[in-house]
């Protein structure tokens, strides 16, 4: 057998996949960042070794996604590094073929993908404001002492939906402290919420975008029943939330991985599942060689610097590759 792995690193959580030839998911780990992306890769990757038995794994081609895929990359020894927009366009089309639109909504940001013949042709992300993201609903879930994993149910049980502004988080959690003020149930305040992120997400995020169907929805907010019941009500389509939909990313850019090995049939850079064991450290400085003010990122493992990123100009960057070959 020959496997594939992909690392999908945002800002909320650290997502981890690993395929098989036929791009079957064998193993999977979602896991919170928590502002540590380094020891969120690291504890990813001990859960991801633990999960199966290493004896019997043969990891041909590693790929990264995500905003922090060009550290995760470093860290894993990518041999793809991609944007999130193809990886999830590449698993999605995997699993079906005919998708027309893809919503993605994760922790800090919003995407939606609009398809043709297999083909990106258009897209559009909300990476401003935090309204309708997995981090607010995670905060107004605490703040009304209701465990994120039941808010979809909540909202489902709700006859009575009371109408919440949505367009900015301030007004949204104002106008939610306001109704609950004026004494409306946590269901149906919950059910206004919902509703109010999926217009929010129309109207912002695929505003003058044409929604066609198959559509597929996906994130740690596709979770969310409430949310996908608001969706389907708003366009009149059923919307599809795939199995795999917390890790797709990291099953895109596995998939990534495995098309540029099958091409090219390079040796992986994979730096094993032992890299947990190692130390690893960034540090950063802002260039002062041209009014841009890069700010450059350095990564150290064990004190020894393999990679360099961040300017514009090409001056300071080295990947793990270069380094290598310097060395």
């Amino acid at each position: 057998m020959s496997e594939y792995l992909g690392v999908d690193v945002g800002s909320i959580s650290t997502n981890i996949a690993l395929i098989d030839d036929e791009g079957e998911v064998l193993s999977k780990v979602y896991l919170r960042t928590q502002g540590q992306p380094i020891e969120a890769i690291k504890k990813g990757m001990e859960m991801m070794g633990k999960s199966i038995p290493l004896s019997a794994v043969q990891v041909k081609g590693v790929g990264t996604t995500g905003s922090g895929r060009v550290l995760a990359g470093t860290i894993v020894g990518a041999d793809i590094v991609k944007n999130e927009i193809t990886s999830q366009a590449v698993a999605t089309l995997h699993i079906n073929p005919e998708v027309r639109t893809i919503f993605e909504i994760g922790g800090q940001d919003s995407k939606i993908i609009i398809l043709q013949n297999g083909i990106v042709v258009d897209f559009a992300m909300n990476t401003i404001c935090a309204a309708g993201t997995g981090s607010f609903l995670d905060h107004q879930a605490f703040r009304l002492e209701i465990p994120i994993e039941e808010f979809g149910n909540y909202a489902l049980q709700s006859n009575n939906s009371v109408r919440i502004a949505g367009r900015c988080t301030v007004f949204a959690e104002s106008d939610m402290i306001h109704k609950q003020q004026l004494g409306y149930e946590k269901k149906d305040i919950i059910a206004g919420l919902c509703e109010a992120l999926v217009r929010n997400y129309l109207n912002n995020v695929a505003k003058g975008k044409k929604v066609s169907a198959p559509i597929f929805f996906q994130g740690g907010v596709a979770s969310n029943t409430g949310i996908i019941a608001s969706f389907e009500r708003e366009l009149g389509m059923p919307v599809t939330v795939p199995k795999h939909h917390k890790v797709i990313g990291a099953i895109g850019a596995a998939l990534l991985a495995r098309e540029k090995i099958m091409e090219t049939g390079q040796e992986t850079n994979f730096r094993g599942f032992n890299l947990v064991k190692k130390a690893y450290r960034t540090r950063g400085f802002e260039c002062d060689g041209c009014p841009n003010h890069c700010e450059v990122v350095e990564i150290f493992v064990e004190n020894q610097l393999v990679a360099r990123w961040g300017d514009r100009c090409g001056k300071w960057s080295v990947s793990s590759e270069q380094m290598a070959i310097k060395r």
